[in-house]
């Protein structure tokens, strides 16, 4: 590179944070913060936490600054909550005051600055496209509409499993067939389509897109214009994450049956949403509902297969309710506890986005007794409050029998703060309606039909953890033995 070119950028560089520095001197205020690390000139806490603000990282500045922290990320204000009592406050007795999203320049490109729903400012167009996404996604009439196509989706993953003679033998990555499965799940919900094989070009493209998509929007790489925010022109992301648009196919011919991409047409010719609107509802349902619920099957997996005992528990409360070789159905899911009670430990253990996805306050707040600015993102440590030794027994143990024995009353959806996998009040997730009931199908049908055990030459799968911004996924897609069971 060009040496004058590069002593330019970094004098420009230079001379934008100083700017940055002097502005918010002038906007001052005198605020009684939470306690944090001492922030230094222009970085903040940056250079000491680093990028990498992953919930085991953020659970030990808890540790040592307590339950409500302040980090100062460049210009940008950081507070992490690690109590029920607080995770109470931000998501549902200030729900209206924390209720809105903070984006950064990944977000921004993907979601039109907030055309979409996930990451839009609480407001009168979050209302509306809540609304819009609600009846063609997120209701009991979907799931038991769909629920058919969810069976169909899990029986074909179980006999693809049968025919490939490696399965029983030296194993087989059981994500790659996985992954299509739950493509399958959403898209014919979405355009009452589905893809035949993993060689479908469409299902090729799609997938790279979105995996590049995830790789982005997980790193912290690419987001120092979040930190400074006139440094944002020599951000990489604005480079690397080129404007691209999602193509989707036409929706099939569905004999009459009104699939998700009908409603939220309609909805644009009715002039309630515009077209841009449409391409980030079909954005957010890739984002959110496709890779999240495969990570949480993954780790479902990976657990059962390190902890035979409960896969022995699991088939053998399968076989004495449903009856030896009678393929699980979603109504079946709620007479079965002890298969409850595993997707349950799963999500707990092993929270798919263990910091829920950021919550931001358009002006000043309260909190726990301390002055939180305007616009401060606010991450709660969901993973911490349900994995923290003072709250739980044995947290790190995976042990299903909690939730039928001392956490029995304690569920998914949110009634206790110290379990709340998807969130809770305005802004929780609506895709648990969905993830449920296809983690407990998916689940059930595998341990059904299958052992599940790890490769010949391991005793346990390894399952060293990858985080990201707003995930939590298995580091290395495993390869696991499936042999068959015989009825």
């Amino acid at each position: 590179m060009d040496l004058v070119l590069l002593e330019k950028a970094l004098l420009a560089l230079f001379g934008a944070v100083t700017l940055d520095v002097f502005v918010s001197k002038l906007k001052g205020k005198k605020f009684r913060l939470p306690p944090g690390p001492f922030p230094v000139p222009i970085f903040g806490n940056w250079l000491q936490v680093g990028d990498d603000l992953n919930h085991r990282n953020l659970t030990a500045l808890a540790k040592r600054f307590g339950d409500i922290l302040l980090l100062r990320m460049g210009q940008r204000n950081l507070v992490v909550v690690s109590s029920p009592e607080l995770a109470r406050e931000v998501l549902h007795t200030q729900g209206v005051e924390f209720g809105s999203r903070t984006r950064n320049v990944v977000f921004d490109i993907f979601t039109g600055k907030g055309q979409d729903m996930v990451f839009t400012v609480y407001g009168e167009h979050w209302r509306k496209m809540r609304r819009i996404m609600t009846v063609p996604f997120f209701t009991n009439k979907v799931v038991q509409q769909y629920r058919f196509g969810w069976e169909d989706e899990a029986a074909r993953v179980v006999d693809d499993v049968r025919r490939n003679p490696k399965a029983a033998t030296e194993g087989i990555v059981i994500r790659r067939r996985l992954q299509l499965m739950m493509y399958n799940n959403l898209y014919r919900i979405m355009f009452d389509r589905r893809f035949e094989s993993e060689e479908d070009p469409l299902f090729i493209k799609l997938r790279q897109l979105n995996g590049e998509r995830s790789r982005l929007a997980q790193s912290f790489e690419y987001n120092y214009g979040d930190f400074i925010p006139t440094s944002a022109p020599f951000s990489g992301a604005t480079s690397r994450s080129a404007k691209r648009k999602l193509s989707t196919t036409k929706p099939m011919d569905n004999n009459g049956l009104r699939c998700a991409i009908d409603h939220i047409l309609d909805a644009e010719k009715k002039g309630e949403i515009n077209e841009d609107n449409v391409l980030y509802i079909v954005e957010n349902i890739n984002v959110a509902a496709i890779e999240t619920t495969l990570w949480s099957i993954e780790w479902g997996i990976a657990e059962l297969v390190n902890h035979p005992e409960v896969q022995r528990k699991l088939r053998e409360e399968l076989d004495r309710v449903l009856g030896p070789g009678v393929q699980i159905t979603e109504p079946d899911t709620h007479k079965l506890p002890y298969l409850q009670a595993v997707v349950k430990e799963t999500l707990r253990l092993r929270m798919a986005i263990p910091l829920l996805v950021p919550h931001m306050n358009l002006h000043d707040a309260k909190l726990g007794g301390y002055d939180i600015p305007a616009e401060s993102t606010i991450l709660v440590n969901a993973w911490w409050l349900a994995n923290n030794p003072t709250q739980w027994k044995n947290p790190e143990e995976f042990r299903p029998e909690r939730f039928l024995e001392e956490e029995a009353k304690v569920e998914a959806n949110g009634n206790d703060f110290r379990y709340i996998p998807f969130g809770v009040g305005r802004r929780s997730c609506p895709g648990i309606i969905l993830a449920l009931p296809i983690l407990g199908i998916t689940l059930g049908r595998l341990v059904q039909n299958f052992e599940l055990l790890p490769p010949p030459s391991m005793d346990k799968l390894d399952t060293t953890e990858k985080g990201g911004q707003f995930s939590l996924h298995i580091l290395k897609h495993y390869t696991i033995v499936a042999k068959p069971r015989v009825f």
